[in-house]
């Protein structure tokens, strides 16, 4: 079953082992993505110009000229595509390269491919976030007004006092309403996909910006799932 939102999104994985990106072709393609393969860093080049994906996961170790790091710094040199790194390489000294580099987050052999995944959702939704707030700083919600570059809330006009996490709950809310989001998918999009806790901790931030906001904020729970944003 495709995940709602990710219909459509091309993604580029530039691997060469054939097993390695067999796995993660179908747990792409289960979750809706469109998948193109390389198995080189020329003909993953090839492949990011020919399909322009949304993102591209790539592997350190290539064969042939451009590797891995070379391609990243390619691509970087112009482009803005977020870019995971995939490689058996443990060292601090590669993921700091890699990161330096410009690569959006770093995954390790052997690997979860639903860890994957959920790593890949974080990276586009933080993009997607990004460029909603630049291109819109001032989020609304009826009589509730989210300042995304002062990071301010404001109610009828009025600041409303917010913690940093209440605040980015709120964000995440108001920039996905009208969809029921499961506890989990809040967790992942304002707690981040590693945080380990209690998912009771969504309903105390909630309850908290109900106490704050009032009707104001047209939040429902939906039993059993999670949240809507009317």
């Amino acid at each position: 079953m495709a995940v709602r939102g990710a219909d459509e999104t091309v993604v580029v994985v530039v691997e060469d082992d054939p097993n390695i990106a067999r796995l993660v072709d179908m747990y792409l393609r289960r979750d809706g993505y469109r998948v193109y393969k390389a198995a080189d860093g020329a003909t993953g080049l090839d492949r990011i110009k020919q399909y322009r994906p949304k993102l591209v996961i790539l592997d350190i170790g290539l064969p042939g000229d451009v590797d891995g790091i070379q391609l990243c710094r390619e691509l970087r040199a112009t482009s803005d595509i977020p870019i995971i790194m995939l490689t058996a390489r443990d060292s601090e000294v590669d993921r700091i390269v890699g990161l330096e580099l410009g690569a959006d987050d770093y995954v390790t052999k052997p690997f979860s491919p639903g860890e994957l995944v959920a790593r890949i959702r974080a990276v586009l939704r933080r993009v997607d976030a990004g460029a909603r707030a630049v291109l819109s700083p001032i989020l609304e919600s009826g009589e509730v007004e989210v300042d995304t570059a002062r990071r301010e809330v404001r109610l009828r006009g009025d600041l409303v006092q917010v913690t940093a996490r209440e605040f980015d709950l709120l964000q995440y809310l108001v920039e996905n309403t009208g969809r029921v989001l499961s506890r989990r998918q809040l967790l992942d999009g304002v707690w981040g996909w590693d945080w380990v806790g209690d998912e009771r901790t969504v309903d105390v931030h909630v309850f908290q910006l109900r106490k704050k906001l009032g009707d104001a904020l047209r939040v429902t729970t939906v039993r059993g799932v999670g949240y809507l944003l009317d």
